[in-house]
């Protein structure tokens, strides 16, 4: 096992900072996607209702993914503020740099990722 060290966990920090910054900037810029469509069958027909239905729903899903990715990354800053950034939050042990480089806010080894 190879403890990672400061520096390894600060560029962890800034670049799991910078993906927070960037999705929320995101989610501003995406609100008006996920409104509510309206139902007024004068002013559009059935297919651009059915249209704006299906964007309205594949926007909610893509934010529903964006507050979980959200949820990862502000955990994984609160382990790296705890000092318990690397660790699986399940069993304890060392999570593999591999995987942290591939997703910085993994919270479990990869025994427990399934």
């Amino acid at each position: 096992m190879v403890d990672l060290s400061d520096a390894e966990i600060g560029a962890f920090k800034t670049q799991l900072e910078a993906q927070l910054k960037e999705l929320e900037a995101v989610r501003s810029v995406s609100k008006d996607a996920s409104a509510v469509v309206q139902l007024d069958q004068q002013s559009v027909g059935r297919l651009s209702r059915m249209d704006a239905l299906q964007s309205q729903a594949m926007a909610q899903e893509t934010e529903r993914r964006r507050l979980v990715t959200l949820r990862k990354i502000k955990a994984a800053l609160a382990r790296i503020s705890e000092g318990e950034f690397g660790y699986c939050v399940v069993c304890g042990e060392e999570i593999a740099l591999a995987r942290l480089k591939l997703d910085p806010a993994a919270a479990t080894c990869i025994l427990h990722a399934r």
